[in-house]
């Protein structure tokens, strides 16, 4: 696919993004020895009820000799915590509660203390003041949750208690409006049905910039990906600005690189990646890329969900549901890709992935086959290995790491 509105580099700023990339590439090992000196625990969440087969929030010990997770056990009964992060202090951690019944047409987010052995202690719950929040991040600072409410089409920022680590009511919400997307992707492959979201506003990820100036926010009902300045102190949100992706390819999730001035975002109903330049100055982004995450030739109907870049900063990662599979691009030094190879996930309809804090594990949480696969990283190439390990969790949707004393 060919590149949509080409951005040339200048010699000046090619050469600021090479070195970055230089650095990048030199640090692995070293990041890898520091990460090899800790321990680290895995959390995952699943859909429960009517929507999945799971319970709540599970634990998981992690073996960094061989990937494997073990010692599973059920450690917070919680509506559909389809995705769960954990506070910079590694005290708490937050769960969205992807429902709609939460006082009345609402979803909620949950706070939870991790004791030391691991298991959590409810703290309390609030409104995501949308319905079926399907993402959250917290800010730079720890303050703030900022959550992405995909039915219900708003983002809102809930406030952190710092001593109790509970949840205050939303200081920002706001509601997506304004004109939506084609239902068929303009950019998808031939003979798709992959039509999933334009009937109305679907904020599908928030997070923060890597300095916390800026709060970007993709809708995949209205093809947009918002950038709102953010004030810290306050969790306020405002100017906002934003870029449209072609008409109907629904951009889902984003990854900023670790040099801070890329950044790629995954389109759920193309199953493309745009690569953006990021200025961190204004919070804009300016596409130079797109590529298909699919392969050659590919025909008919595949839904995009994960898209990540691997610590050193060389690789970025594709999962496509449907097609079950990971694309593995190589990352040039001006931030253009290249497609590299291709790994099926082991399991059915991967909604969400994560590579593990040492950057030699990738896990798949396959929703509709009720695992999460591991999957080992080539630490020369990047490439992925075939699954050596199944971990049974109903309806996985998320999973996240936390390294412990």
């Amino acid at each position: 696919m060919p590149s949509i509105l080409p951005f040339p580099l200048s010699r000046r700023r090619f050469l600021q993004s090479a070195s970055a990339l230089a650095l990048a590439h030199s640090l692995p090992s070293i990041a890898r020895a520091q990460s090899a000196a800790l321990r680290y625990r895995a959390y995952a969440g699943c859909y429960t009820g009517k929507a999945g087969n799971g319970e709540g929030i599970y634990a998981l010990d992690f073996d960094l000799a061989n990937g494997a997770l073990y010692n599973r056990r059920l450690v917070a009964r919680t509506p559909s915590p389809s995705w769960i992060a954990i506070h910079p202090s590694r005290r708490f951690l937050y769960a969205a509660n992807e429902v709609s019944d939460y006082e009345g047409s609402s979803g909620s987010v949950s706070a939870f203390a991790i004791a030391a052995d691991g298991g959590l202690q409810p703290l309390n719950a609030v409104s995501s003041h949308g319905a079926d929040p399907a993402y959250i991040s917290l800010d730079g600072t720890g303050r703030f949750v900022l959550v992405a409410d995909y039915t219900g089409g708003a983002i809102a920022v809930l406030p952190i208690d710092a001593a109790t680590g509970r949840l205050g009511p939303a200081v920002t919400v706001i509601q997506d409006q304004g004109s939506l997307g084609a239902a068929k992707a303009s950019s998808g492959p031939p003979d798709s049905f992959a039509i999933s979201g334009h009937d109305a506003p679907h904020a599908h990820m928030i997070a923060p910039s890597p300095d916390n100036r800026f709060v970007l926010a993709t809708d995949l009902g209205q093809d947009r990906i918002y950038i709102y300045a953010f004030d810290d102190t306050t969790g306020k949100l405002s100017a906002p600005r934003f870029v449209t992706l072609p008409t109907g390819d629904g951009p889902r999730h984003f990854a900023f690189h670790p040099n801070r001035r890329w950044l790629y975002t995954s389109q759920e109903e193309s199953s493309t990646v745009v690569f953006f330049q990021y200025d961190p100055e204004t919070g804009m982004l300016k596409p130079v890329q797109a590529v298909s995450a699919l392969p050659p030739g590919f025909a008919g109907t595949s839904f995009a969900s994960e898209i990540l870049i691997s610590p050193d900063g060389r690789t970025l990662y594709a999962a496509n549901r449907l097609h079950d599979a990971i694309a593995v691009f190589t990352i040039g030094f001006d931030g253009r890709l290249t497609r590299q190879s291709e790994t099926p996930t082991g399991g059915d309809y991967p909604v969400m992935c994560r590579i593990d804090p040492t950057g030699r594990y990738f896990f798949a949480c396959n929703r509709r086959s009720d695992a999460i696969t591991t999957l080992p990283i080539d630490q020369e190439t990047g490439r992925l290995s075939a699954p050596i390990q199944y971990t049974p969790i109903g309806s996985a949707a998320s999973i996240t790491f936390v390294a412990i004393d």
